[in-house]
């Protein structure tokens, strides 16, 4: 075994944009050599978001899919880690967040007594159902990690519910927040064609909308994205930018409703610095994402979360979130009222970002190199980044 070698394993986008800062952090450290796993599930997605910091998949995995189920998924992951495992143990292994790639790390490390180091642990909506399955992967991950990583106060707070133990959880903020800071202030040119057009010369308020959960699929997209068509008649100072999910049902779905509508850019999903730039430069954001919600507040920019629920509800203690669901009337009514008031939509956002402070991804590497007993523990996230120890979630 090597007792340096740590590997951080991601499948999706957002997995590869919070794990990459921590690659660079442990590089910069010296004390762990970090191997970024890609699991197979978005091969193409994790290669371009990891490209964005300059850094590629040290390994890739091949996973074969025919019905493109969860469950063939899962096996499939473990199965390829479990074999790579076997003749390449690492150190620890440190999976982030709710995904089936993060469930299948887990797991297929603890069945090989490798310790798990859980990234954005501690995040709960209490429903089973929503978000699904992410809740209840996140909850199985709980179940064998070594070291839970909670972005936020409230997020330790749910594991120490769980009767997870104190000494195993560290509030380390949020990574994506390192993430998006990096990436925005390189202020790099839009590499996406429509999008570089769309926002040439361009004096208009930005509304940048995503839609992506499984959840959102169907039905409510529809109404989503009446409403956006709404606020387009309504407002004609405002452009908006809609990077759609790459699954061809969904985007079919998007193009029906919004073709040809003036002042709205529907995309392919966007390379990571085209959504920060968007982001950064946002009056405003329509979202179902829990990155953006995230990300949102670093920039001053408001986010109607496009959820029934969320398990982030720090954003919306601290005023820079708010819940609007798929309900057509209540976007139009809730976003009119920020695109009508400048002041309103700027009190949002004036207490700064309750999901950290930039330095996550230096925290996570010392708490894994102390959990390895090569470094003393680090400090959690000052109390000045966090929001209030408060419990529950908001619906």
């Amino acid at each position: 075994m090597s007792r340096r070698e740590v590997h951080l394993v991601g499948g999706t986008r957002p997995e590869a944009v919070k794990l990459a800062p921590v690659a660079l952090a442990m590089r910069e450290a010296g004390l762990l050599t970090p191997v970024l796993l890609a699991s197979g599930q978005h091969p193409a997605m994790v290669t371009q978001a990891l490209a964005a910091f300059d850094l590629e998949p040290d390994i890739t995995l091949q996973v074969e899919r025919t019905t493109g189920g969860q469950a063939e998924l899962l096996t499939a992951m473990i199965r390829e880690l479990d074999e790579l495992w076997s003749v390449r143990t690492p150190a620890a292994v440190i999976v982030q967040g709710d995904t089936t790639t993060s469930l299948a790390g887990a797991l297929a490390a603890f069945w090989r007594r490798i310790p798990v180091v859980h990234l954005e642990a501690g995040l709960r909506s209490g429903d089973l159902e929503s978000p699904f399955p992410e809740e209840g992967n996140r909850r199985l991950v709980a179940q064998v990690a070594a070291l839970h990583l909670a972005p936020t106060p409230l997020a330790a707070m749910n594991l120490l519910d769980e009767k997870i133990a104190a000494g195993d959880v560290l509030v380390t903020g949020n990574t994506v927040v390192d993430a998006t800071l990096a990436v925005a202030a390189r202020k790099m040119p839009f590499e996406n064609p429509d999008v570089a057009a769309a926002r040439a010369g361009s004096v208009n308020r930005l509304v940048l909308v995503t839609a992506h959960r499984r959840e959102s699929w169907g039905e409510p997209l529809d109404r989503i994205l009446g409403a956006v068509k709404e606020l387009i008649a309504r407002y004609s100072d405002i452009d908006v930018i809609l990077p759609s999910h790459p699954n061809p049902a969904v985007r079919q779905q998007v193009e029906a409703a919004l073709s040809g509508v003036e002042r709205v850019t529907v995309t392919d999903p966007l390379p990571y610095p085209d959504l920060s730039r968007l982001l950064s430069e946002a009056y405003l954001v329509l979202t179902d994402s829990g990155g953006i919600q995230e990300e949102a507040p670093s920039f001053g920019v408001p986010a109607l979360v496009l959820r029934d629920v969320t398990e982030r509800v720090e954003s919306l203690h601290a005023g820079c979130a708010k819940l609007v669901g798929s309900d057509p009337e209540l976007i139009v009514s809730e976003a009119s009222a920020l695109l009508d008031s400048r002041v309103r939509r700027d009190a949002m956002t004036a207490g700064g970002n309750p999901y950290g402070d930039g330095r996550a991804a230096v925290r996570t590497a010392q708490a894994t190199a102390h959990l390895l007993g090569l470094g003393p523990a680090p400090e959690a996230m000052p109390v000045a980044h966090r929001t209030a120890l408060t419990t529950g979630v908001i619906a």
